[in-house]
């Protein structure tokens, strides 16, 4: 069994030779351990300090193309290169790469698909109070979503299975971690969270700004990926919102109509109901429109994934053979 780490990166020269140093060679129940560093268009010594290091692979790109593309390049290349099981982690050594036996143990054992690693966030001394309260109710929230129940949904340290690779898809040149978490909850895979320990901050992160960024930002990208899947229940809730008041405008310009002496001084109650009634029948419409392409969308995932495992020579057919 193969067991590739990826390590996404941009300009990492100084923290990356202490990331591969920690990423242990030899993981109970894998037989080989190999490293692919993605060089996101660095402007430094990344790339050669990579190999250097001890990198397997290095796939770098000639310029910038954001944290989500290298992601997806690095998982396309670990599956070509053989993976079985594919780790991801963080270029600045924020995780403690001893810890990469207890991510890969549940995939091993037939017990998950997808293993997040929980950093215990409420323990790490250099997070204010504010990201602490952010990261345990954004984590809260999107595991709502995903109807899971995940304590650490914004942890890169994670570990794939090879087939869960194939299936998870990635639209946001952002951050990923929360799309797959709802990716997989809505396909209903096996996703287990276990405690790992986070190494001394070396530097600040270059992947937002401030917190408010980070907050919008994952904020709007978990709220698109839940409405690739629950898109008629959104537009449904809030098509029946719209349509209940504009129903209730109208019971109240008929109630002024017919039992008062000025019923037609209310007259812009019956406009605004109409238009409510209509905007609320109209999302509704929009829902079963936006319904109807998510299931189509999932047939074509899962012509995808058939397609993806027949070219790596995963299909059941050629195992078979």
């Amino acid at each position: 069994m193969k067991l590739i780490v990826q390590i996404p990166c941009l300009n990492e020269e100084e923290t990356l030779p202490a990331t591969i140093g920690d990423i242990p060679r030899q993981v109970p129940g894998i037989d080989r351990v190999e490293v692919l560093v993605i060089d996101d268009g660095s402007t430094d010594r990344t790339s050669e300090v990579a190999r250097e290091c001890g990198a397997d692979h290095v796939l770098r790109f000639p310029q910038n193309r954001g944290l989500g593309h290298a992601f997806k390049a690095g998982f396309d290349a670990c599956l070509r290169l053989g993976a079985d099981i594919i780790i991801n982690t963080d270029g600045d050594n924020q995780y403690f790469g001893g810890d990469i036996d207890k991510l890969v143990a549940p995939i091993i054992d037939g017990r998950a698909d997808l293993v997040i690693g929980d950093r215990q966030t409420g323990d790490i001394s250099h997070f204010s109070p504010l990201k602490r309260h952010l990261q345990s109710v954004g984590s809260r929230v999107i595991s709502r979503l995903a109807d899971l129940s995940l304590p650490d949904v914004a942890s890169g340290f994670r570990a794939f299975s090879r087939d869960v690779a194939m299936q998870l898809s990635t639209f946001t040149d952002f951050d990923h971690t929360a799309e797959h978490v709802i990716e997989s909850g809505q396909k209903r895979l096996a996703v287990v969270s276990v405690p790992i320990r986070t190494n001394p901050k070396l530097r600040e992160s270059r992947l937002f700004s401030n917190i408010g960024e980070f907050v919008f930002r994952s904020g709007s990208i978990s709220l698109r990926a839940y409405a690739r899947y629950k898109a008629l229940k959104i537009f449904a809730l809030f098509g029946a919102f719209t349509f209940v008041l504009g129903f209730l405008l109208g019971v109240r310009f008929l109630y002024f109509f017919f039992f008062t002496e000025h019923g037609m001084l209310h007259v812009q109650s019956l406009i605004l109901a109409a238009i409510l009634l209509l905007a609320g029948f109209q999302m509704f419409l929009t829902g079963v429109m936006a319904d109807l392409i998510a299931t189509n969308r999932s047939l074509l995932e899962e012509i995808l994934h058939r397609v993806r495992r027949v070219e790596l020579g995963d299909s059941d057919f050629e195992k078979k053979a």
